[in-house]
């Protein structure tokens, strides 16, 4: 019962996820009411609140779903791979292929809005410290060897850059093509 719960759960929160970036997208972040979200789904804006603390959190939700994804990926990565290469393909799931359309509009409302980007940016580091104990269990680094982290943020860095080079540019080379560029400038010892 708890996983039929759960999986309701996950449902209306995408639901409302996904009505609410319409509406970012549409109207501006700034110009977004929770009332205008609950009114999009068909809800109270108490509902809204029972699903998401706050309004920061829905759009950013949508990418802090991918974290346990970007884990276990990680985790599935080859024994002997290089720590970089399986860094770098963590960031495969930040492309959904059926969300291409609203991948770029929906990074610059965040890029583009403080008090999100702040919200995006507290959410990586919670990501980073996360591979950082998945990086410590593969390769078996000393619990005081800086350098899972370090090669952790220094990824993480290069997605940021990568996103801002991205949207920058009014192209339609995906965002991996400017994670792999920008992840190439960075050359790790072995």
């Amino acid at each position: 019962m708890k996983n039929l719960r759960e999986r309701t759960r996950r449902a209306v929160q995408r639901e409302i996820g996904d009505a609410a970036v319409r509406l970012f997208i549409e109207r501006g972040y700034d110009a977004t009411t929770i009332d205008d979200i609950a009114a999009a789904v068909g809800m109270s804006p108490r509902s809204v609140f029972r699903y998401f603390a706050t309004k920061e959190e829905i759009v950013v939700g949508k990418f802090e779903r991918g974290a346990a994804e970007m884990l276990g990926l990680l985790r599935a990565r080859p024994a002997g791979e290089e720590v970089w290469v399986s860094l770098r393909r963590l960031f495969d799931v930040v492309e959904e292929p059926d969300q291409r359309e609203i991948t770029r509009p929906i990074q610059r409302v965040v890029f583009e809005t403080p008090a999100l980007f702040a919200v995006y940016l507290q959410m990586l580091q919670g990501i980073q410290n996360g591979v950082v104990e998945v990086l410590r269990e593969r390769v078996a680094y000393a619990p005081q060897d800086p350098t899972p982290r370090v090669l952790t943020a220094a990824a993480f860095g290069c997605l940021v850059a990568a996103q801002h080079a991205w949207l920058a540019e009014e192209t339609e080379e995906p965002l991996l093509t400017y994670v792999d560029r920008a992840m190439a400038v960075i050359t790790p010892r072995a």
